[in-house]
């Protein structure tokens, strides 16, 4: 294998070196944003090495672009050790040996495309024509390596199978689960060779009473486990819910809150199932919500020219993931995360279906689409990963009700509450506004897209139907009421166009009068309670309410008549017609709900306050830039929809998590599952973690380093993270102070081989980040609430979490009405002692892992500690203590801790 020669720069917090002419050194920022202004150079990660050097404009030979051409959805780690193992070459020793790894790698790469059994040879002559009329730096070099086919290739649309039919699955058999199967179950599962574990079968047993038949409508079994970390609580569920699929012919969805989970239960289930039946249907699928898969009708738009620039690059990129994809998933499948950070996210977001647009049968690609084969899928499967806001999506309106889950098992219990609140959530906004505009009539003139209103989606149905074709007139002049394109810079000019942005900027006026804020933290949004407001606004919310219901009133009426066509179709109405009408008013019903629920909120401005609610207004910022100004509404309680459209239409459900309860406390946790909310009482059941954190894990609380003190707080990070030797997550509470401590501390970790990688920082994202964080034992990385949950980093690549200060809530106006309505005090401590717990859990998820849990506060109350578990050694200590108890010098942990300074002792 020859090594390209071309030049390589590679650039990090440690500095800068350029390899050419077989020769390695060490430049200046300059000199070597000199070199890549005047040659293509070889780059790893090129908007990653364009950040340390502080140079936008960077360009050259990527080698991440060309492994996404070569091995399209095939994973990597977007680091020069994570290419290294991806291609089989030797890791580079430091960050000087890096350039010549990307020549080895570039090597490698255009090698293998001369090769006969690259596996992903198919479309790559084609594309490649494409790609250098785009002129794209890599299509050159291959062109000289990829063998023009014997027979013309077909075109990706022409490649994708096609998903079948299938007839409706029958009722599920009425099965009773006998505990002495569920544990020869999960011993089947876990193999001969695993340890035991008491605690594991007794969850197994308990969880299968969530299959049981249910005895009442409306009064599904209702399990609450918490299970500590360790317990194994993925395969404890599983058991039973593969024994009562296999028993029953139905199907049982769990439901996660983060993909890294999904990823997870995808590799335990294979344990249970196939990867296929006999019959080559799925048994296993990941099911998401639309927005997350490929749109085929975006992507050929993209393709024959609604992208440009580096954007069409990339479309012709995604077309040859698409081509091997195993289903279409473009956020958190098999499209690696970074490729849209390569480009723009934006175009990556452009090339799902967000806005609601499908057109269903009416698409070419009807029958080759990834999200119509992955519902069709999980009608036929066993066991069905989806998130917590899908599940709720679709029992709130799912198109059909036959095939809405009736066992449920809702992983990261604990975030249910936080989904259902979002899920059940109003917010009248301009942004929201003007997508509703743009779904009734269409795309502003001038613009680029595929975007249709209704009468280019509904044409044949208004040509055959005259009522149809009125009502669809109707909405599209009605709809000329929303805001347009401009509408945000006519509310900044005070020019506002029509009643809702006449609304909008009186909710503007009205939210910057009441700001008390003083202008600091400039970056943040503003947003006032919707209480005692002026009559100006309240007039201006009439007229609005009466532009939005007439708006309503149109799409009501052509729901029905496209209901008639399907009760009485016409001649010309086929099986593709139909399903297409059918989606059409499945989307009508969805804005139609919508609307109603901006009606509602526009006329409680005026009137009494509904308990039942909590309405503020907005200005949304961010970096002192407004983007967004509306009305917001949301349940007090949000469980009570949730309730009543998740829990009492199902037969069972469980709701499962380490942190699920408060220091033994219940209460909290039923009213946080919904369970308040029916008739019966929840089953409860915990199961301790088999992990001795007395000896693996210590937790110092550190009371020498100053509240609001940047630099000692820098430094404090700094340091823990030299003493830790690396393998440190830093949690913040705020953006501002996580960017100020990465600027002072990330050149100085780098000079040490401590690499430092940060969220809302580094243009990476942040499932990337993860994996990068992952897969280095000396690199550290900070972050903020998304890292706090959910990442699974188990082993000596994590063994220092540290937290900036207690995560105290955020004091909005929804947090104030739900603290009052809470217990105040104590809603908060137990909002808080969840999200330490959760930050805790990322710690040790082994047997084998040890590590140290460090908050910076002096302040850190003594009623918080019982959210760390049992045993858990806790201490007061001052940095310098810290340092060395990181550092190794003072025994971690098995000795007896004394009384903390404040009289209270070690978690119990």
């Amino acid at each position: 294998m020859a090594a390209l020669d071309l030049p390589a720069l590679h650039a990090s917090h440690g500095g800068c070196w350029l390899r050419d002419g077989g020769r390695t050194r060490g430049v200046g920022k300059g000199e070597a944003i000199t070199a890549a202004a005047d040659t293509p150079l070889l780059l790893l990660n090129a908007p990653l090495v364009a950040s340390r050097l502080g140079y936008p404009d960077l360009s050259g030979l990527d080698l991440l672009e060309l492994f996404a051409f070569v091995h399209p959805a095939r994973f990597v780690v977007p680091t020069p050790k994570g290419l290294a193992h991806a291609l089989g070459l030797d890791e580079p020793a430091g960050d000087d040996a890096v350039p010549a790894l990307l020549q080895q790698a570039a090597g490698a790469l255009l090698e293998r495309c001369e090769r006969d059994d690259w596996a992903e040879r198919e479309g790559a002559w084609t594309q490649l024509q494409s790609l250098q009329k785009m002129r794209w730096p890599w299509a050159g070099l291959l062109l000289q390596r990829v063998r023009k086919p014997q027979r013309a290739e077909r075109w990706l649309f022409a490649r994708l199978p096609e998903w079948d039919e299938a007839p409706e699955r029958p009722q599920p058999m009425q099965v009773t689960l006998d505990p002495a199967e569920v544990t020869a179950r999960l011993a089947a599962l876990t193999g001969a060779a695993a340890e035991a574990r008491p605690a594991q079968r007794a969850y197994a047993v308990e969880a299968a009473q969530a299959f049981a038949p249910r005895q009442r409508e409306g009064l599904p079994h209702l399990l609450l486990a918490q299970a500590g970390t360790g317990t194994g609580k993925t395969l404890g569920y599983l058991a039973p819910a593969s024994l009562w699929a296999e028993r029953s012919g139905g199907t049982v969805w769990v439901s996660t809150y983060t993909k890294a989970l999904q990823r997870q239960l995808r590799r335990e289930s294979r344990r249970a199932w196939p990867g296929a039946r006999p019959d080559g249907s799925q048994p296993v699928v990941v099911r998401k919500g639309r927005e997350n898969y490929l749109c085929l009708l975006n992507l050929e738009d993209a393709l024959q020219g609604g992208f440009g620039g580096r954007a069409a690059i990339l479309a012709q990129l995604v077309a040859r993931w698409a081509a091997y994809s195993q289903d279409g998933d473009m956020i958190g499948g098999d499209l690696p995360g970074w490729l849209g950070t390569l480009f723009r996210q934006r175009a990556i977001t452009s090339l799902t279906d967000r806005r609601g647009e499908c057109v269903y049968a009416g698409c070419p690609h009807y029958r080759k689409c990834f999200i119509e084969r992955a519902a069709r899928a999980s009608a036929q499967a066993d066991l069905v990963i989806a998130n917590h806001a899908l599940v709720m999506v679709n029992a709130a309106r799912g198109r059909d009700h036959a095939q809405r889950p009736t066992r449920i098992v809702f992983d990261e219990g604990h975030h249910v509450f936080e989904a259902a609140d979002s899920t059940f959530a109003a917010a009248l906004t301009g942004t929201e506004a003007i997508e509703l505009r743009r779904w009734v009539i269409g795309p502003e003139r001038g613009a680029k897209g595929r975007r249709r209103g209704l009468s280019a989606r509904l044409a044949d149905v208004a040509s055959y139907d005259e009522a149809g074709a009125l009502a669809v007139q109707a909405a599209r002049e009605a709809a000329e009421a929303l805001p347009g394109d401009g509408w945000l810079q006519r509310l900044a000019e005070g020019e506002p166009s029509g009643p809702i942005e006449a609304l909008l900027a009186g909710v503007r006026a009205v939210v910057h009068a009441r700001d008390e804020s003083g202008g600091q933290d400039a970056g943040y949004g503003l947003e006032t309670e919707a209480a005692q407001l002026p009559g100006e606004l309240i007039e201006l919310a009439a007229e609005a309410q009466a532009a939005l219901a007439a708006l309503r009133t149109p799409l009501i009426r052509l729901g029905v008549r496209l209901e008639a066509l399907l009760t009485e179709p016409p001649d010309w109405l086929d099986g593709p017609g139909r399903a297409r009408i059918e989606g059409a008013r499945h989307s009508l019903a969805w804005r139609v709900d919508l609307l109603g629920a901006w009606e509602a909120m526009l006329e409680r401005l005026g009137g009494p306050t509904d308990p039942e609610f909590v309405d503020w207004l907005a200005v949304e910022r961010a970096e002192a830039r407004e983007f967004d100004v509306g009305l917001h509404r949301r349940y007090l309680d949000p469980m009570k929809p949730f309730a009543r459209l998740v829990l009492e239409p199902a037969h069972g459900v469980m709701l499962t998590s380490a942190t699920l309860q408060d220091g033994g406390d219940w209460a909290g946790a039923i009213a946080r599952s919904g369970a308040a909310h029916l008739d019966s009482a929840p089953h409860l059941s915990t199961a301790e973690s088999p992990f001795d954190y007395a000896a693996q894990a210590e937790v110092l609380i550190v009371t020498d380093v100053a509240k609001g003190d940047l630099s000692a707080l820098a430094g404090a990070y700094g340091r823990l993270i030299e003493a830790s030797g690396g393998g440190a997550l830093g949690l913040f509470t705020a953006i501002k102070r996580l960017r100020a401590v990465y600027g002072r501390i990330a050149d100085r970790l780098a000079r040490g081989g401590l690499p430092l990688y940060a969220q809302h920082v580094d243009p990476i994202d942040t499932g990337t980040l993860v994996d990068i964080f992952r897969d280095d034992p000396r690199a550290s990385l900070l972050g903020t609430d998304a890292l706090r949950d959910g990442v699974d980093v188990p082993g000596h690549s994590l063994r220092l979490v540290v937290m900036e200060q207690v995560p105290w809530p955020k004091p909005s106006i929804l947090h104030r009405a739900r603290r009052a309505a809470g217990g105040g005090s104590a809603h908060d401590d137990r909002i808080i002692r969840a999200r330490l717990a959760q930050a805790f859990g990322r710690l040790i998820r082994s047997r084998e892992d040890h590590g140290h849990f460090v908050v910076l506060s002096a302040a850190f109350p003594s009623r918080l500690l019982s959210a760390f578990p049992a045993g858990t050694p806790i201490r007061r200590v001052t940095l310098a203590e810290a340092l060395q108890r990181v550092a190794g010098r003072v025994p971690a942990a098995g000795a007896e801790s004394p009384a903390l300074p404040d009289g209270t002792q070690r978690a119990r």
